[in-house]
């Protein structure tokens, strides 16, 4: 691991981003995000000594500012960094309140202001940086529904081209990976009938794993990736092509 360097994996407690976090970890000290203390804990546990867990609210500044600061006070700034932190509120838009819509933007959204622009800083003065946003195939498909959810997803994907072409003379590439249907706990609360109605429509014939969004990402922040930046990685066993 001599080119071993910091990668900071939000929302890494469970799911995409705990198998991101583990993956990355095989080549670099990851630090992973939770929102509480006993998400950081499991972050620890399964890190061991090739990481740590974090407390931090990527919808909250001060949480933002509190996390950064105590990675730069333990020269722990990030060279690469995979926002993965969302959350959903599903609702038909007729029926879709406020605080619905306000916390899926801030979190998803808003989030990426927030904990980019302050690691953007140690990436320019390294002129090396590898930032690696969690998109959705419903991006680029659309899910009735989910307004919220999908109007942040879609929004990603436009920000990671506008910031890939900001940064890209300083060595910093910006990408996004956009995952189809991955088996997750929240995948698990579906029924067969759910489950076997969505499969109908993947090529494949089956869910991905967590493993195969966190392969995706482990190219993307690599040395031979440098040359690919702004794009947008689809993961999702054919279920949309574009």
């Amino acid at each position: 691991m001599s080119d071993a360097k910091v990668a900071l994996v939000t929302g890494a407690s469970r799911g995409i981003g705990a198998a991101i976090a583990r993956r990355l970890s095989e080549d670099h000290f990851v630090v992973g995000t939770a929102t509480t203390a006993d998400g950081a804990a499991v972050i620890d546990a399964a890190l061991s000594g090739s990481g740590r867990g974090l407390v931090m609210r990527v919808d909250d500044d001060q949480s933002v500012d509190e996390a950064l600061g105590a990675l730069g006070a333990d020269e722990q700034l990030p060279a690469i960094l995979v926002n993965n932190a969302g959350v959903t509120a599903d609702n038909l838009l007729m029926r879709m309140k406020s605080e619905e819509w306000n916390s899926v933007i801030e979190t998803n959204l808003g989030g990426l202001f927030r904990v980019v622009k302050p690691c953007l800083r140690s990436m320019m003065r390294a002129r090396w940086g590898r930032i690696v946003n969690i998109s959705s195939v419903v991006a680029r498909m659309g899910n009735p529904g989910q307004g919220n959810y999908v109007t942040s997803k879609a929004g990603i994907e436009g920000f990671t081209r506008s910031l890939a072409l900001e940064v890209a003379s300083r060595g910093i590439t910006v990408n996004a990976v956009a995952p189809g249907f991955i088996a997750t706990d929240m995948t698990s609360e579906l029924t067969e009938g759910q489950v076997a109605q969505m499969l109908e429509r993947v090529p494949v014939g089956t869910m991905g794993a967590p493993e195969d969004v966190a392969e995706a990402v482990a190219f993307l922040v690599s040395d031979g990736a440098g040359y690919i930046t702004g794009e947008t990685l689809s993961v999702n066993g054919g279920l949309h092509m574009h």
